[in-house]
């Protein structure tokens, strides 16, 4: 399911024919890679993909060496932000200081596909218009806008923003509210919706959502085509997110503890996924002086949570929620995935085909085959035998055209 305005979007046109040659293609998770292969793009699509003795590049194709590195179909972060000082009054921002930005958090780590779940509406079109309009290389942006919190219920985290700010963040007391709120955020240009189905009012205090107003919600989303995403914070904001018939959880919730067979057997019969967003504890831990053993603990809670979601047979998203967090680097996001028992191709289809189902996009984007958007990551080493190489991005290519090179790389050649 996906916003039907944007679901079709493209990156900025190129007639220029670009070619991968050399490389090992990873072509979706669940298949056997192609160990010395060619790519080739034209028009924004994959037009040919085969081993290298099997088909030729175009004479007028711009062509990269591959040869030892690593290609896989473009990636999805599910869980950033456009928020902070980097990212405001993005229409004012000169291109290329905005475009440093934009690699820094997202194109640099291979992402070709971003979720914003929650920002500023205006400024984070901005992004997406100047993106799209080819002034600024950068992802595809899809985005929350402004998430709904429980009545009286903003998290102790955005306390300090100011009155004005405050008012204007959605708390719906009723049912009829949060539709029509829904509706306003849909009008305004929103590809999901974001619930707080348990927001921190303390550092241990959560505050669940009514159930009426997170279904009321989630079912005008549902009508409008929207996915919906739920802030859980706990094992009850969980539960009000299945009762409601939310989509994704965007987070692991450690401070619920274990979750046991019943709850994610539920969260399995509503179709729900999980971004895991890992990193984040021990990052919002060591921010609140915490000690280690204890930020320890509570991370291991959060891969414990994910094991068992993915043991149970659960649609993992990656996501890593940065813009919130200011350290950008997923490596150890991917760690932690791995420890929490998922295999790189489990990894790789959080990053590719898990987002492209769940979004309604698997026809299009996902994996690398003719036909499908020509959205690509090369890697420098294979994830296969690393995890954290997922995070060495040499290129990262949308729509046929390099988005992010990596600097010390010139690569590029003409035949």
């Amino acid at each position: 399911m996906a916003n039907p305005e944007t679901s079709e979007a493209a990156a900025p046109a190129t007639n220029e024919v670009l070619a991968l040659t050399g490389a090992k293609i990873y072509i979706a998770p669940d298949e056997a890679p192609i160990a010395n292969g060619i790519v080739v793009m034209r028009d924004g699509k994959i037009v040919t993909v085969a081993k290298a003795n099997a088909a030729r590049v175009p004479a007028n194709a711009k062509v990269i060496d591959a040869a030892g590195l690593v290609v896989t179909a473009g990636f999805q972060n599910s869980h950033v932000h456009f928020m902070g000082p980097g990212w405001q009054a993005i229409a004012m921002q000169p291109a290329a200081q905005l475009q440093q930005q934009v690699a820094d958090m997202l194109t640099r780590y291979g992402v070709t596909t971003a979720v914003d779940t929650g920002s500023s509406l205006s400024n984070t079109l901005a992004l997406r218009q100047r993106i799209e309009a080819g002034e600024v290389p950068g992802p595809r942006v899809l985005t929350a806008g402004t998430p709904f919190y429980p009545e009286n219920g903003i998290p102790f985290y955005l306390q300090h923003l100011p009155p004005v700010v405050l008012r204007g963040l959605y708390q719906p007391a009723t049912a009829d509210e949060a539709v029509k709120l829904v509706q306003q955020n849909v009008a305004g240009g929103t590809d999901i919706i974001k619930l707080f189905t348990g927001s921190l009012l303390t550092p241990t205090d959560v505050k669940p959502m009514s159930i009426d107003t997170a279904r009321a919600a989630a079912t005008e989303a549902h009508r409008q085509q929207r996915l919906v995403f739920s802030h859980p914070s706990n094992t009850e904001g969980i539960q009000v997110a299945i009762a409601a018939g939310v989509d994704v959880l965007a987070h692991t919730a450690p401070n619920g503890g274990p979750w046991d067979k019943a709850l994610t057997t539920a969260m399995l019969e509503r179709n729900m996924a999980v971004v895991p967003t890992l990193k984040l504890w021990a990052y919002e831990l060591t921010k609140a002086n915490v000690p280690a053993d204890a930020i320890a603990r509570f991370t291991e809670t959060g891969v414990l949570q994910l094991k068992a979601f993915a043991e149970a047979g659960g649609q993992v998203l990656f996501g890593t929620d940065v813009g919130y967090m200011t350290d950008y680097d997923p490596t150890e996001e991917y760690v932690l995935m791995a420890r929490a028992g998922l295999s790189p191709g489990q990894i790789l289809a959080s990053l590719t085909t898990a987002p492209a189902d769940k979004f309604g996009e698997k026809n299009r984007r996902g994996r690398v085959a003719a036909g499908m958007d020509a959205d690509l990551v090369v890697l420098s080493a294979d994830p296969a035998e690393d995890v954290r190489n997922f995070a060495k991005v040499r290129y990262t290519i949308r729509g046929g055209r390099v988005i992010y090179p990596r600097a010390d790389e010139g690569g590029a050649r003409r035949r």
